[in-house]
């Protein structure tokens, strides 16, 4: 019987280099675009979901994170948990190893804290998870509508909704958009300490269980000044 997440993991322990002077005194996370902080637009878009619980991870100005967290009215959803990496940061892939202690749910939601969208993506996520096919459902976003993105791309899909990387290709049609559903089976015999998710995501593709889900909304990464500018652009109009 397929599991709907309850809980999420958000990555929010990035040190925000691109951001030059900005992310030097400011944490990523706490970056306003529009009327709120990065990780509040995430939040708010679990709690939107249905997700109860939330466990954020922390390094780069962690005082800062956790203090503006602390500050959150306790009756709002998510309830959030603090994964601390001050003494080390864990990569993406063990830093979501480390958060799985903090609760028990099969399944979950990982999230990463310096995108923005518009439109139901994680609901379209929750409605489409599988857990006896999947491993990792992606949200995906057609590059050429990905503001903020400059890649060339991360994925293909195929006509079963299953992803493959870009490869040796030029480019791919979709990038992740920073947001899946996952079951913690897929961090069993993952390394101790630093790792990348690129290491589950991988074992996903060869198993033929990493599918992806086309954003229908709009979607903003904002990694750089130029991208908040163009992001709060966009949310004004």
């Amino acid at each position: 019987m397929t599991t709907e997440p309850r809980a999420a993991i958000v990555l929010a322990a990035g040190l925000g280099r691109r951001l030059g002077p900005i992310g030097q005194r400011t944490p990523k996370p706490l970056v306003r675009v529009g009327d709120k902080a990065l990780i509040d637009h995430v939040l708010d878009e679990l709690a939107v979901a249905g997700i109860s619980a939330a466990v954020v991870n922390v390094h780069h100005l962690a005082a800062q994170l956790q203090a503006h967290l602390a500050a959150r009215d306790p009756h709002q959803l998510p309830r959030v948990t603090i994964s601390d990496e001050t003494d080390g940061l864990l990569d993406t892939g063990g830093g979501v190893a480390q958060a799985l202690s903090l609760f028990e749910s099969a399944t979950f939601v990982l999230a990463a804290s310096d995108v923005v969208r518009r439109g139901a993506g994680l609901e379209r996520l929750i409605d489409a998870w599988d857990d006896q096919v999947m491993d990792v459902l992606m949200l995906l976003q057609p590059r050429e509508s990905a503001t903020g993105f400059d890649g060339a791309g991360d994925f293909f899909q195929d006509d079963e909704a299953r992803l493959v990387r870009r490869g040796e290709e030029a480019q791919a049609p979709y990038v992740y958009a920073g947001l899946l559903i996952c079951h913690r089976r897929v961090y069993d015999n993952v390394p101790a300490g630093p790792f990348s998710n690129n290491l589950v995501w991988d074992r996903a593709i060869a198993a033929g269980r990493l599918f992806g889900v086309v954003h229908g909304g709009d979607w903003f990464h904002v990694g750089t000044p130029a991208a908040i500018a163009l992001a709060e652009r966009a949310l004004e109009d």
